[in-house]
């Protein structure tokens, strides 16, 4: 009886521990690894927006279409 108790006693030590067993630590791991994706998301799309950002392009504009006309 006693080995077999034992074995309950090792068995009941291993599902405390085994992660999808125990939802109260697993909830708070799922929670902050959510946490930690969205900040990584958000810092990486304001890096690539800041690194990406609209620059004008150099266009050639005829003179006599300007605010201020310049004919020859």
């Amino acid at each position: 009886m006693s080995q077999q108790q034992e074995m309950h006693q090792e068995f009941q030590k291993i599902q405390d521990r085994d992660f999808t067993h125990n939802w109260v630590s697993s909830s708070a791991f799922l929670f902050y690894l959510q946490l930690a994706c969205f900040v990584a998301l958000l810092f990486g799309s304001c890096y690539m927006l800041y690194t990406k950002r609209f620059s004008k392009p150099d266009v050639t504009i005829q003179e006599s279409t300007l605010y201020t006309p310049k004919y020859k």
